[in-house]
Protein backbone atom coordinates (compact mmCIF):
# COMPACT_ATOMS: atom_id res chain seq x y z
CA UNK A 1 0.00 0.00 0.00
CA UNK A 2 1.40 3.56 -0.59
CA UNK A 3 2.31 4.83 2.42
CA UNK A 4 0.90 8.67 3.43
CA UNK A 5 3.58 10.81 3.39
CA UNK A 6 4.40 12.41 6.81
CA UNK A 7 4.26 16.50 7.15
CA UNK A 8 7.23 17.71 8.03
CA UNK A 9 7.99 21.28 9.28
CA UNK A 10 8.12 22.52 5.76
CA UNK A 11 4.93 21.17 4.91
CA UNK A 12 3.50 22.39 7.78
CA UNK A 13 4.21 25.35 6.81
CA UNK A 14 3.48 25.69 3.17
CA UNK A 15 -0.26 24.01 4.94
CA UNK A 16 -0.63 27.37 7.16
CA UNK A 17 0.42 29.41 4.14
CA UNK A 18 -1.82 27.78 1.94
CA UNK A 19 -5.09 28.08 4.75
CA UNK A 20 -4.36 31.61 4.80
CA UNK A 21 -3.95 32.35 0.80
CA UNK A 22 -7.42 30.80 0.82
CA UNK A 23 -9.29 32.86 3.35
CA UNK A 24 -8.36 35.55 1.69
CA UNK A 25 -9.62 34.48 -1.40
CA UNK A 26 -12.74 33.80 0.15
CA UNK A 27 -12.98 37.17 1.23
CA UNK A 28 -12.76 38.44 -2.56
CA UNK A 29 -15.57 35.99 -3.26
CA UNK A 30 -18.03 37.91 -1.24
CA UNK A 31 -16.68 40.84 -2.09
CA UNK A 32 -17.34 40.02 -5.65
CA UNK A 33 -20.63 38.69 -5.06
CA UNK A 34 -21.81 42.35 -3.17
CA UNK A 35 -21.01 44.03 -6.08
CA UNK A 36 -23.04 41.97 -8.95
CA UNK A 37 -26.25 43.95 -9.76
CA UNK A 38 -28.42 43.67 -7.11
CA UNK A 39 -31.55 42.66 -9.22
CA UNK A 40 -30.13 40.68 -11.74
CA UNK A 41 -30.15 36.61 -11.55
CA UNK A 42 -26.40 35.29 -11.02
CA UNK A 43 -25.00 32.74 -12.77
CA UNK A 44 -21.36 30.84 -12.30
CA UNK A 45 -18.24 31.87 -14.49
CA UNK A 46 -17.15 28.44 -15.79
CA UNK A 47 -14.65 27.92 -18.65
CA UNK A 48 -15.83 24.19 -18.73
CA UNK A 49 -19.00 22.53 -17.90
CA UNK A 50 -20.03 18.89 -17.71
CA UNK A 51 -24.11 19.82 -18.48
CA UNK A 52 -25.99 18.84 -21.36
CA UNK A 53 -28.75 21.63 -21.10
CA UNK A 54 -28.44 24.41 -23.28
CA UNK A 55 -28.70 27.11 -21.18
CA UNK A 56 -30.45 30.67 -22.16
CA UNK A 57 -28.08 33.68 -22.16
CA UNK A 58 -29.29 36.21 -19.58
CA UNK A 59 -26.73 38.39 -19.85
CA UNK A 60 -26.04 38.31 -16.15
CA UNK A 61 -22.16 39.04 -15.62
CA UNK A 62 -21.28 35.73 -14.08
CA UNK A 63 -19.36 34.78 -10.49
CA UNK A 64 -16.05 33.71 -10.24
CA UNK A 65 -14.89 31.16 -8.23
CA UNK A 66 -11.82 30.34 -10.08
CA UNK A 67 -10.17 31.16 -6.71
CA UNK A 68 -11.54 28.56 -4.96
CA UNK A 69 -9.30 25.66 -6.40
CA UNK A 70 -6.95 23.40 -4.75
CA UNK A 71 -6.36 21.07 -1.97
CA UNK A 72 -5.80 23.62 0.94
CA UNK A 73 -4.46 20.96 4.12
CA UNK A 74 -4.52 17.27 4.41
CA UNK A 75 -5.45 15.37 7.40
CA UNK A 76 -3.52 12.58 7.60
CA UNK A 77 -5.71 9.61 9.86
CA UNK A 78 -5.21 8.79 13.19
CA UNK A 79 -6.45 6.17 16.04
CA UNK A 80 -8.85 4.59 13.66
CA UNK A 81 -10.08 7.76 12.04
CA UNK A 82 -9.59 8.05 7.62
CA UNK A 83 -7.75 10.75 6.72
CA UNK A 84 -9.41 13.77 5.60
CA UNK A 85 -9.20 17.27 3.44
CA UNK A 86 -9.81 20.73 2.99
CA UNK A 87 -10.67 21.78 -0.80
CA UNK A 88 -12.02 24.23 -2.80
CA UNK A 89 -15.01 23.38 -4.40
CA UNK A 90 -13.87 24.60 -7.86
CA UNK A 91 -11.26 21.88 -7.69
CA UNK A 92 -11.59 19.62 -10.57
CA UNK A 93 -10.96 16.12 -9.52
CA UNK A 94 -8.01 16.10 -12.03
CA UNK A 95 -6.06 18.10 -9.68
CA UNK A 96 -7.90 16.25 -6.92
CA UNK A 97 -6.08 13.41 -7.93
CA UNK A 98 -2.75 14.95 -9.29
CA UNK A 99 -2.00 16.54 -5.75
CA UNK A 100 -3.97 13.93 -3.55
CA UNK A 101 -2.18 10.48 -5.37
CA UNK A 102 1.12 11.29 -4.54
CA UNK A 103 0.14 11.42 -1.17
CA UNK A 104 -1.04 7.93 -1.19
CA UNK A 105 -4.90 8.97 -1.05
CA UNK A 106 -7.66 9.54 -3.42
CA UNK A 107 -11.46 10.68 -2.67
CA UNK A 108 -13.77 8.23 -1.50
CA UNK A 109 -15.58 8.18 -5.21
CA UNK A 110 -14.04 9.82 -8.35
CA UNK A 111 -16.00 10.77 -11.27
CA UNK A 112 -15.03 9.58 -14.58
CA UNK A 113 -14.30 12.71 -16.27
CA UNK A 114 -11.16 14.57 -15.63
CA UNK A 115 -12.98 18.56 -15.47
CA UNK A 116 -15.76 17.66 -13.12
CA UNK A 117 -15.27 19.60 -9.67
CA UNK A 118 -15.77 18.63 -6.37
CA UNK A 119 -18.38 21.22 -6.05
CA UNK A 120 -20.10 19.95 -9.01
CA UNK A 121 -20.06 16.16 -8.21
CA UNK A 122 -21.60 17.24 -4.67
CA UNK A 123 -24.10 20.08 -5.46
CA UNK A 124 -24.71 17.83 -9.19
CA UNK A 125 -24.17 14.32 -7.73
CA UNK A 126 -21.53 12.04 -9.25
CA UNK A 127 -21.09 8.47 -9.54
CA UNK A 128 -17.82 5.74 -9.88
CA UNK A 129 -16.96 2.21 -9.97
CA UNK A 130 -16.30 2.95 -5.93
CA UNK A 131 -19.99 3.65 -5.12
CA UNK A 132 -21.12 0.42 -4.57
CA UNK A 133 -18.94 0.58 -1.30
CA UNK A 134 -18.63 4.26 -1.17
CA UNK A 135 -21.80 5.54 -2.33
CA UNK A 136 -22.04 9.24 -3.75
CA UNK A 137 -19.27 12.22 -3.58
CA UNK A 138 -21.36 14.38 -0.96
CA UNK A 139 -21.59 11.41 1.27
CA UNK A 140 -18.06 11.59 2.15
CA UNK A 141 -18.54 15.39 3.27
CA UNK A 142 -18.10 16.16 6.69
CA UNK A 143 -18.99 19.85 5.70
CA UNK A 144 -18.75 22.54 3.46
CA UNK A 145 -18.92 26.22 3.46
CA UNK A 146 -21.79 27.71 1.03
CA UNK A 147 -22.08 31.34 -0.40
CA UNK A 148 -25.56 31.61 -0.38
CA UNK A 149 -28.31 33.88 -2.39
CA UNK A 150 -28.04 36.87 0.44
CA UNK A 151 -24.45 37.20 0.00
CA UNK A 152 -23.65 35.28 3.68
CA UNK A 153 -20.66 32.47 3.72
CA UNK A 154 -22.67 29.72 6.18
CA UNK A 155 -20.90 26.45 7.91
CA UNK A 156 -23.07 23.52 6.61
CA UNK A 157 -22.31 20.69 8.58
CA UNK A 158 -25.28 17.58 9.19
CA UNK A 159 -25.75 18.32 12.67
CA UNK A 160 -26.17 22.25 13.69
CA UNK A 161 -27.50 25.51 12.16
CA UNK A 162 -27.29 24.80 9.00
CA UNK A 163 -28.10 21.12 8.44
CA UNK A 164 -31.33 21.48 6.49
CA UNK A 165 -28.87 23.08 3.65
CA UNK A 166 -26.45 20.23 3.80
CA UNK A 167 -28.87 17.85 3.47
CA UNK A 168 -30.70 19.71 0.58
CA UNK A 169 -27.19 20.87 -1.41
CA UNK A 170 -27.18 17.41 -3.13
CA UNK A 171 -28.85 17.58 -6.71
CA UNK A 172 -29.22 21.05 -6.30
CA UNK A 173 -27.34 22.02 -8.56
CA UNK A 174 -25.98 25.72 -7.66
CA UNK A 175 -30.17 26.59 -7.03
CA UNK A 176 -29.14 27.17 -2.95
CA UNK A 177 -25.57 28.61 -3.16
CA UNK A 178 -22.27 27.83 -4.47
CA UNK A 179 -19.88 25.85 -2.07
CA UNK A 180 -16.61 27.19 -1.80
CA UNK A 181 -14.68 24.82 0.20
CA UNK A 182 -15.27 21.37 1.44
CA UNK A 183 -13.73 18.68 4.10
CA UNK A 184 -13.88 15.61 2.69
CA UNK A 185 -12.97 12.27 3.96
CA UNK A 186 -10.02 10.22 1.89
CA UNK A 187 -9.18 6.86 1.45
CA UNK A 188 -5.29 4.97 1.18
CA UNK A 189 -4.88 4.21 -2.69
CA UNK A 190 -2.11 1.45 -3.69
CA UNK A 191 0.04 1.79 -6.89
CA UNK A 192 -2.12 -0.21 -9.27
CA UNK A 193 -5.98 -1.61 -10.22
CA UNK A 194 -5.44 -5.32 -11.07
CA UNK A 195 -9.00 -5.42 -13.49
CA UNK A 196 -10.97 -8.96 -14.35
CA UNK A 197 -13.70 -8.73 -17.02
CA UNK A 198 -16.30 -11.67 -17.20
CA UNK A 199 -18.90 -11.82 -19.92
CA UNK A 200 -23.10 -12.89 -19.06
CA UNK A 201 -25.23 -13.84 -22.42
CA UNK A 202 -27.92 -11.62 -20.74
CA UNK A 203 -28.54 -9.26 -19.18
CA UNK A 204 -30.39 -10.75 -16.21
CA UNK A 205 -27.54 -12.71 -15.59
CA UNK A 206 -25.17 -10.03 -15.20
CA UNK A 207 -27.41 -8.49 -12.73
CA UNK A 208 -27.52 -11.38 -10.38
CA UNK A 209 -24.19 -11.25 -10.70
CA UNK A 210 -23.48 -7.61 -9.86
CA UNK A 211 -26.26 -8.52 -6.74
CA UNK A 212 -23.86 -11.66 -5.24
CA UNK A 213 -20.38 -8.94 -5.69
CA UNK A 214 -21.83 -5.82 -4.51
CA UNK A 215 -23.36 -8.52 -0.77
CA UNK A 216 -19.96 -9.86 -0.36
CA UNK A 217 -17.54 -7.11 -1.77
CA UNK A 218 -15.93 -10.70 -3.48
CA UNK A 219 -15.62 -12.92 -5.80
CA UNK A 220 -14.36 -16.23 -6.17
CA UNK A 221 -12.33 -15.57 -2.96
CA UNK A 222 -10.58 -12.33 -4.47
CA UNK A 223 -11.46 -8.35 -2.80
CA UNK A 224 -13.49 -6.65 -4.92
CA UNK A 225 -12.91 -2.45 -4.41
CA UNK A 226 -14.28 -1.42 -7.95
CA UNK A 227 -17.49 -2.43 -9.62
CA UNK A 228 -19.11 -1.33 -13.19
CA UNK A 229 -20.30 -2.96 -16.63
CA UNK A 230 -20.73 -2.70 -20.11
CA UNK A 231 -23.83 -3.65 -22.00
CA UNK A 232 -22.61 -4.39 -26.09
CA UNK A 233 -26.31 -5.64 -26.38
CA UNK A 234 -28.94 -7.86 -25.13
CA UNK A 235 -26.29 -11.01 -25.52
CA UNK A 236 -23.24 -9.45 -24.70
CA UNK A 237 -22.03 -7.81 -21.61
CA UNK A 238 -19.58 -7.73 -19.01
CA UNK A 239 -18.96 -7.41 -15.51
CA UNK A 240 -15.78 -5.59 -14.59
CA UNK A 241 -14.00 -6.32 -10.94
CA UNK A 242 -11.35 -4.04 -9.48
CA UNK A 243 -8.83 -4.29 -6.34
CA UNK A 244 -6.24 -2.15 -5.44
CA UNK A 245 -2.64 -3.66 -5.67
CA UNK A 246 0.94 -2.81 -4.89
CA UNK A 247 1.71 -5.12 -7.76
CA UNK A 248 1.98 -5.46 -11.85
CA UNK A 249 0.21 -8.91 -11.90
CA UNK A 250 0.44 -11.03 -14.70
CA UNK A 251 1.72 -9.20 -17.63
CA UNK A 252 5.23 -7.08 -17.71
CA UNK A 253 3.74 -3.39 -17.89
CA UNK A 254 0.27 -1.85 -16.71
CA UNK A 255 -1.74 -1.62 -20.15
CA UNK A 256 -1.89 2.46 -21.13
CA UNK A 257 -5.01 2.99 -22.86
CA UNK A 258 -4.00 7.07 -23.45
CA UNK A 259 -2.89 6.45 -26.59
CA UNK A 260 -3.50 4.18 -29.23
CA UNK A 261 -5.38 1.14 -27.29
CA UNK A 262 -8.88 1.69 -26.47
CA UNK A 263 -10.11 0.81 -23.41
CA UNK A 264 -14.15 -0.15 -23.58
CA UNK A 265 -12.35 -2.26 -26.69
CA UNK A 266 -10.09 -3.67 -24.20
CA UNK A 267 -13.01 -5.78 -22.02
CA UNK A 268 -14.28 -7.43 -24.95
CA UNK A 269 -10.53 -8.71 -25.58
CA UNK A 270 -8.95 -9.40 -22.53
CA UNK A 271 -10.21 -11.42 -19.12
CA UNK A 272 -7.28 -9.57 -16.79
CA UNK A 273 -5.89 -6.52 -16.80
CA UNK A 274 -3.49 -3.82 -14.62
CA UNK A 275 -3.42 -0.33 -14.89
CA UNK A 276 -1.79 2.65 -13.02
CA UNK A 277 -4.14 3.89 -10.06
CA UNK A 278 -3.80 7.25 -12.18
CA UNK A 279 -4.72 5.59 -15.43
CA UNK A 280 -7.98 3.55 -14.00
CA UNK A 281 -8.98 6.64 -12.39
CA UNK A 282 -9.34 8.17 -16.06
CA UNK A 283 -9.70 5.25 -18.22
CA UNK A 284 -13.57 6.37 -19.45
CA UNK A 285 -11.81 9.85 -19.44
CA UNK A 286 -9.47 9.36 -23.11
CA UNK A 287 -12.58 7.95 -25.18
CA UNK A 288 -15.60 9.74 -23.08
CA UNK A 289 -16.35 6.16 -22.60
CA UNK A 290 -16.70 5.21 -26.29
CA UNK A 291 -18.37 8.66 -27.32
CA UNK A 292 -15.01 9.80 -29.01
CA UNK A 293 -16.02 7.58 -31.99
CA UNK A 294 -18.72 10.02 -33.25
CA UNK A 295 -15.65 12.93 -33.55
CA UNK A 296 -13.37 10.02 -35.74
CA UNK A 297 -11.06 9.39 -32.62
CA UNK A 298 -11.24 6.06 -33.05
CA UNK A 299 -10.61 5.58 -36.21
CA UNK A 300 -6.52 4.42 -36.36
CA UNK A 301 -5.57 6.91 -38.84
CA UNK A 302 -7.09 9.85 -37.25
CA UNK A 303 -5.96 8.62 -34.17
CA UNK A 304 -2.37 8.14 -34.62
CA UNK A 305 -2.86 11.86 -35.99
CA UNK A 306 -5.19 12.91 -32.77
CA UNK A 307 -2.37 14.32 -30.38
CA UNK A 308 -2.62 12.67 -27.22
CA UNK A 309 -2.59 15.02 -24.80
CA UNK A 310 -6.23 16.11 -26.63
CA UNK A 311 -7.50 12.85 -26.09
CA UNK A 312 -9.50 13.97 -23.34
CA UNK A 313 -12.85 14.28 -22.33
CA UNK A 314 -12.69 17.91 -22.35
CA UNK A 315 -11.47 18.35 -25.36
CA UNK A 316 -14.94 16.68 -27.41
CA UNK A 317 -17.14 18.44 -25.50
CA UNK A 318 -15.86 21.70 -26.68
CA UNK A 319 -16.41 20.64 -30.16
CA UNK A 320 -20.15 19.38 -29.08
CA UNK A 321 -20.30 23.14 -27.59
CA UNK A 322 -19.61 24.19 -31.06
CA UNK A 323 -21.89 22.12 -32.87
CA UNK A 324 -24.68 23.52 -30.15
CA UNK A 325 -23.96 26.89 -31.22
CA UNK A 326 -23.52 26.18 -34.87
CA UNK A 327 -25.08 23.48 -35.74
CA UNK A 328 -22.75 22.43 -38.57
CA UNK A 329 -23.42 18.99 -38.72
CA UNK A 330 -27.23 19.07 -38.29
CA UNK A 331 -27.31 21.27 -41.25
CA UNK A 332 -24.89 19.28 -42.95
CA UNK A 333 -27.01 16.16 -42.38
CA UNK A 334 -30.06 17.89 -43.61
CA UNK A 335 -28.88 18.67 -46.74
CA UNK A 336 -28.06 15.39 -47.56
CA UNK A 337 -31.47 14.17 -46.56
CA UNK A 338 -31.28 12.66 -43.17
CA UNK A 339 -33.81 12.72 -40.52
CA UNK A 340 -33.43 15.48 -37.77
CA UNK A 341 -31.75 13.84 -34.53
CA UNK A 342 -32.60 13.52 -30.12
CA UNK A 343 -30.21 14.30 -28.06
CA UNK A 344 -30.40 11.20 -25.62
CA UNK A 345 -27.91 11.79 -23.11
CA UNK A 346 -28.45 10.43 -19.34
CA UNK A 347 -27.61 8.80 -16.68
CA UNK A 348 -30.65 6.91 -14.59
CA UNK A 349 -30.40 5.25 -11.33
CA UNK A 350 -32.70 2.37 -11.08
CA UNK A 351 -33.47 -0.03 -7.99
CA UNK A 352 -30.95 -3.16 -8.92
CA UNK A 353 -34.29 -5.60 -8.72
CA UNK A 354 -35.85 -3.71 -11.66
CA UNK A 355 -32.48 -2.87 -13.70
CA UNK A 356 -32.58 -6.21 -16.31
CA UNK A 357 -35.94 -5.09 -17.11
CA UNK A 358 -34.95 -1.24 -17.47
CA UNK A 359 -31.93 -2.22 -20.10
CA UNK A 360 -34.19 -5.15 -21.85
CA UNK A 361 -37.01 -2.02 -22.61
CA UNK A 362 -34.20 0.37 -23.30
CA UNK A 363 -32.33 -2.41 -25.76
CA UNK A 364 -35.89 -3.00 -27.45
CA UNK A 365 -36.96 0.58 -27.93
CA UNK A 366 -34.10 2.82 -27.82
CA UNK A 367 -30.88 2.46 -31.07
CA UNK A 368 -28.08 3.14 -28.89
CA UNK A 369 -25.46 0.67 -27.13
CA UNK A 370 -23.17 0.70 -25.40
CA UNK A 371 -24.69 1.29 -21.86
CA UNK A 372 -22.49 1.55 -19.05
CA UNK A 373 -23.87 0.28 -15.66
CA UNK A 374 -22.40 1.08 -11.87
CA UNK A 375 -23.95 -0.26 -9.05
CA UNK A 376 -24.24 2.08 -6.07
CA UNK A 377 -25.41 1.70 -2.57
CA UNK A 378 -26.12 5.37 -0.02
CA UNK A 379 -23.72 5.02 3.07
CA UNK A 380 -25.64 6.81 4.74
CA UNK A 381 -28.97 5.83 6.60
CA UNK A 382 -30.41 9.28 6.34
CA UNK A 383 -32.27 10.26 2.81
CA UNK A 384 -31.08 13.33 0.64
CA UNK A 385 -34.13 14.68 -0.25
CA UNK A 386 -33.58 15.64 -3.62
CA UNK A 387 -32.46 12.59 -4.82
CA UNK A 388 -34.38 10.70 -2.86
CA UNK A 389 -33.11 7.05 -3.24
CA UNK A 390 -33.89 4.56 -0.40
CA UNK A 391 -30.98 4.07 2.18
CA UNK A 392 -30.33 0.25 2.25
CA UNK A 393 -31.44 -0.30 -1.40
CA UNK A 394 -29.57 -1.76 -3.94
CA UNK A 395 -29.36 0.64 -7.22
CA UNK A 396 -27.79 0.91 -10.76
CA UNK A 397 -26.85 3.62 -12.58
CA UNK A 398 -27.61 3.26 -16.47
CA UNK A 399 -25.51 5.55 -18.88
CA UNK A 400 -26.19 5.93 -22.14
CA UNK A 401 -25.04 8.91 -24.28
CA UNK A 402 -25.99 9.64 -28.47
CA UNK A 403 -28.60 10.65 -30.10
CA UNK A 404 -31.59 8.80 -32.24
CA UNK A 405 -33.11 9.87 -35.35
CA UNK A 406 -36.61 11.41 -34.90
CA UNK A 407 -38.92 9.82 -36.63
CA UNK A 408 -41.38 10.65 -38.82
CA UNK A 409 -44.71 12.18 -37.58
CA UNK A 410 -42.12 12.62 -33.97
CA UNK A 411 -41.02 15.42 -31.59
CA UNK A 412 -37.89 16.10 -30.78
CA UNK A 413 -38.23 15.07 -26.99
CA UNK A 414 -40.39 12.22 -27.81
CA UNK A 415 -37.66 9.60 -26.76
CA UNK A 416 -36.79 11.23 -23.84
CA UNK A 417 -40.39 11.55 -22.35
CA UNK A 418 -40.74 7.72 -22.69
CA UNK A 419 -37.44 7.03 -21.15
CA UNK A 420 -38.52 9.35 -18.08
CA UNK A 421 -41.88 7.53 -17.82
CA UNK A 422 -39.90 4.01 -17.47
CA UNK A 423 -37.77 5.03 -15.11
CA UNK A 424 -40.29 6.59 -13.12
CA UNK A 425 -42.59 3.89 -13.45
CA UNK A 426 -39.85 1.33 -12.00
CA UNK A 427 -39.08 3.27 -9.00
CA UNK A 428 -35.96 5.33 -10.41
CA UNK A 429 -34.79 8.90 -10.80
CA UNK A 430 -32.74 10.33 -13.33
CA UNK A 431 -29.48 12.70 -13.17
CA UNK A 432 -30.47 16.22 -13.93
CA UNK A 433 -27.08 17.51 -16.05
CA UNK A 434 -28.70 16.95 -19.00
CA UNK A 435 -32.08 17.39 -20.61
CA UNK A 436 -35.52 16.91 -18.37
CA UNK A 437 -39.08 17.21 -19.34
CA UNK A 438 -41.01 16.83 -16.35
CA UNK A 439 -44.44 19.30 -15.82
CA UNK A 440 -42.99 21.51 -12.83
CA UNK A 441 -45.71 19.12 -10.26
CA UNK A 442 -43.80 15.69 -11.48
CA UNK A 443 -40.88 17.42 -10.77
CA UNK A 444 -41.59 18.55 -7.40
CA UNK A 445 -42.77 15.09 -6.21
CA UNK A 446 -39.72 13.43 -7.71
CA UNK A 447 -37.10 15.62 -6.36
CA UNK A 448 -37.87 16.67 -2.99
CA UNK A 449 -39.85 19.99 -3.77
CA UNK A 450 -41.56 20.00 -0.08
CA UNK A 451 -38.24 19.54 1.36
CA UNK A 452 -36.94 22.14 -0.94
CA UNK A 453 -38.80 24.73 -1.19
CA UNK A 454 -38.29 26.34 2.80
CA UNK A 455 -34.61 25.72 2.39
CA UNK A 456 -34.92 28.22 -0.67
CA UNK A 457 -36.27 30.25 1.41
CA UNK A 458 -34.33 30.72 3.75
CA UNK A 459 -31.18 30.72 1.70
CA UNK A 460 -31.71 32.35 -1.22
CA UNK A 461 -34.74 34.87 0.09
CA UNK A 462 -34.67 37.20 -2.91
CA UNK A 463 -34.58 34.50 -5.52
CA UNK A 464 -30.80 35.77 -6.55
CA UNK A 465 -30.43 32.38 -8.07
CA UNK A 466 -32.74 30.59 -10.71
CA UNK A 467 -34.78 27.44 -8.76
CA UNK A 468 -33.95 23.47 -9.27
CA UNK A 469 -36.94 23.44 -11.69
CA UNK A 470 -35.66 26.77 -13.76
CA UNK A 471 -32.36 25.30 -13.96
CA UNK A 472 -32.98 21.47 -14.58
CA UNK A 473 -36.16 21.32 -17.15
CA UNK A 474 -36.26 25.78 -18.66
CA UNK A 475 -32.68 25.82 -18.66
CA UNK A 476 -32.40 28.97 -17.04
Amino acid sequence: MATPQVTSPADRHDSLHRVREHERALDEVKKAYAALPPDRPVRLAKRTSNLFRTRSDTGSPGLDLSAMRGVVEVRPGTDGRPATARVGGLTTYEQLVDELLPAGYVPLVVPQLRTITIGGAVTGLGIESASFRNGLPHESVLQMRVLTGDGEVVTATPDGEHADLFRTFPNSYGSLGYVLDLDIELEPARPYVALRHERFDSVAALVEAVDEVTESRARDGDRVDFVDCVVFGPTESYLTLGRWTDHVEGQPRPSDYTGGSIFYRSIQQRRTDVLTAHDYLWRWDTDWFWCSRAFGAQNPTIRRLWPRHLLRSDVYWRIVAFENRHRVMARFDRLRGLPARERVVQDVEIPLDRTAEFVDWFLDEVPIEPLWLCPIELRDPAPWPLYPMRPGRRYVNVGFWSSVPIAPGAADGDVNRRIEDEVTRLGGHKSLYSDAYYDEASFGALYGGTAYAPVKRRYDPGGRFPTLYEKAVQAR
